[in-house]
């Protein structure tokens, strides 16, 4: 999704919770991994549901942003012998986890196994910040292994995929940028129109 369809789609949902939800999930994303030494993001869905998007949407905003730790490892339940590097990483990546990580945890709508909920018990417990996305409504265990959670009821206003598309966007998001831009387009603007008029 570019940005005219994520712009057009804030639109669509401006009044509502999802905005604010998805904007506040997303900065705690960003800030979990924007400190200096941050050992990146990890990425993993459930067998049933592999968050394919969501991983290539961050690293275009990852790239955009400037903020190469934002870049997901796409976590894979099967690894299969031909798969090129990128699509090679398998569970047992989740064993070497530790402090300065965040593993971002993508459930779809049948939720995560009892192996993939030991396996994040034992990734949070080593000291990797959990960050949970879920679509499930029988998600029981995993908000209180997740650090910051967004639940996304299947009847809701927004989809799964939707709630994705919002989140990196609003993850890939410089606000610092932002402002340098306004402050160069006003001295930009002054320097063609002129100082305004003294004050009196």
């Amino acid at each position: 999704m570019d940005a005219v369809r994520v712009a057009l789609l804030r639109e669509v949902l401006a009044g509502t919770e999802w905005l604010g939800a998805t904007r506040r999930f997303a900065g705690v994303l960003r800030a979990s991994v924007s400190p200096p030494g941050s050992g990146g993001l990890l990425l993993v869905g459930t067998k049933a549901y592999e968050p394919w998007h969501l991983a290539a949407h961050l690293m275009d905003e990852a790239a955009w942003a400037g903020l190469p730790t934002l870049a997901p490892t796409l976590v894979r339940h099967e690894v299969g012998p031909h798969d090129p590097a990128h699509l090679s990483v398998g569970l047992g990546r989740l064993a070497a986890a530790g402090r300065g990580e965040t593993l971002l945890v993508v459930s779809g709508p049948t939720g995560p196994d009892a192996d993939l909920l030991e396996r994040v018990h034992d990734v949070r417990r080593a000291g990797t910040t959990v960050l949970a996305l879920s679509g499930s409504p029988s998600d029981t265990e995993l908000p209180s292994l997740a650090h910051e959670m967004l639940s996304v009821p299947p009847d809701g206003e927004v989809d799964l995929d939707t709630a994705q598309h919002l989140v990196s966007a609003a993850a890939g998001e410089n606000t610092v940028r932002a402002h340098r831009g306004r402050s160069r387009l006003r001295h930009l603007l002054e320097g063609l129109l002129g100082p305004g008029p003294e004050r009196w």
